[in-house]
C-alpha cells in the first residue's frame, strides 16, 4: 500500500513543480488539479510548461469549463497567500515565451531557471521540448503515434469514469499501454538521457522537466532526473520539503517515489539561483 502524505493544509512545502496540465484541451483533468491546489501550501510553485493548451484552443476545440476556471482561481489564491509563481512555457504554450524575463501580475515568466534546493542541489527547471531533436520518432511514425495516443486517452477517460462510479481509484490506461511499447520505452530513455546530459553539461546536480507525460524521480551517476508528470495521464506533482527531500506524489498525496536530502552540510542559498 502506497504511503500518503498529510494534506497540503497540514504541511507547507518548500517548492512544488507541475507541468502538462493542458487547460482547455479535451483530456485535461482540471477538476482533480483544482482539488489538489485548493489544499496546497507551498513557498514556490513552478508551472513547468503546457499549462494552457494554446494549440488546442487555436483549433477552436476549446473545452474551457468550470473546472478550468477553478484551477486559475486556485493559482490566484495561492499567490494571495504568498506563494511565488514561476511560469516556464512549454511547446503548447510557446507564445508565452515572448514574455520571458518579465514580471506579470502574480508570476514571473522564464525560459528556464536553476532551482536550488534546501540541501544545496542545483536543478535545471525546463519544460523539456528542447530535447525533441534528440528523441523524436519523426515522420509517419510520430503522426501515427499521436493519433493512437489521443484515441487511447479517450478510452482512458471512459474507463476512469466507470472506475469512479465503482469507487475505484484513478488508473492510467494510456501509461500502461505505453509501457508495453518497446519504441515508446526507447524514446523515453533517450529523453531521460538527454536531460541528464544537459544538466551535466551545465555542471548542475540535476533536472526537473515535463513534456513526455511520464513521471519519474531517479538519480543516475549522481545526477537527479525528476519529471513531474502531467494532468492528462499520470496526475502527479514533484515536491520539495523544507530539508530538500524530493518526492513524486499522486494527486491524492500518495508517495510514488522519493529522494532523501543530501546529508553533507550546506550553506544557505536562494531558492532560484538564476535563469539558465
Amino acid at each position: 500500500m502506497k504511503r500518503v502524505m498529510p494534506a497540503g493544509s497540514e504541511r507547507r512545502l518548500r517548492a512544488v513543480f507541475i507541468s502538462d496540465v493542458h487547460l482547455g484541451a479535451k483530456h485535461c483533468h482540471a477538476r482533480e488539479l483544482a482539488d489538489f491546489l485548493d489544499g496546497l501550501r507551498c513557498e514556490r510553485l513552478y508551472l513547468v510548461g503546457d499549462i494552457v493548451d494554446l494549440w488546442w484552443i487555436a483549433r477552436r476545440r476549446t473545452r474551457w469549463d468550470g473546472a478550468c476556471a477553478r484551477v486559475v482561481e486556485a493559482l490566484h489564491a495561492l499567490h494571495q497567500r504568498g506563494t511565488a509563481l514561476i511560469y516556464i512555457p512549454g511547446n503548447h504554450d510557446r507564445p508565452l515565451r515572448r514574455l520571458c524575463g518579465l514580471l506579470m501580475p502574480g508570476m514571473r515568466v522564464h525560459r528556464r531557471v536553476v532551482h536550488v534546493t534546501a540541501d544545496g542541489r542545483r536543478l535545471l527547471v525546463t519544460h523539456g521540448d528542447d530535447y525533441d531533436n534528440v528523441t523524436q520518432f519523426g515522420g509517419l511514425q510520430e503522426r501515427l503515434g499521436d493519433w493512437i495516443y489521443y484515441r487511447i486517452l479517450t478510452c482512458n477517460r471512459w474507463l476512469n469514469l466507470a472506475r469512479r462510479r465503482l469507487g475505484l481509484r484513478y488508473w492510467s490506461l494510456s501509461a500502461f499501454v505505453k509501457r508495453q511499447s518497446g519504441a515508446a520505452e526507447r524514446y523515453i530513455e533517450r529523453f531521460v538521457q538527454a536531460g541528464l546530459d544537459d544538466a551535466a553539461r551545465r555542471r548542475l546536480d540535476g533536472i526537473v522537466c515535463g513534456h513526455i507525460h511520464r513521471a519519474a524521480l531517479i538519480q543516475r551517476d549522481g545526477v537527479v532526473y525528476a519529471n513531474d508528470g502531467d494532468w492528462v495521464e499520470s496526475l502527479t506533482v514533484l515536491t520539495e520539503d523544507a530539508d530538500g527531500a524530493l518526492r513524486l506524489l499522486g494527486h491524492r498525496g500518495e508517495v510514488l517515489s522519493e529522494l532523501p536530502p543530501r546529508t553533507r552540510p550546506t550553506v544557505a542559498v536562494p531558492q532560484v539561483l538564476a535563469a539558465a
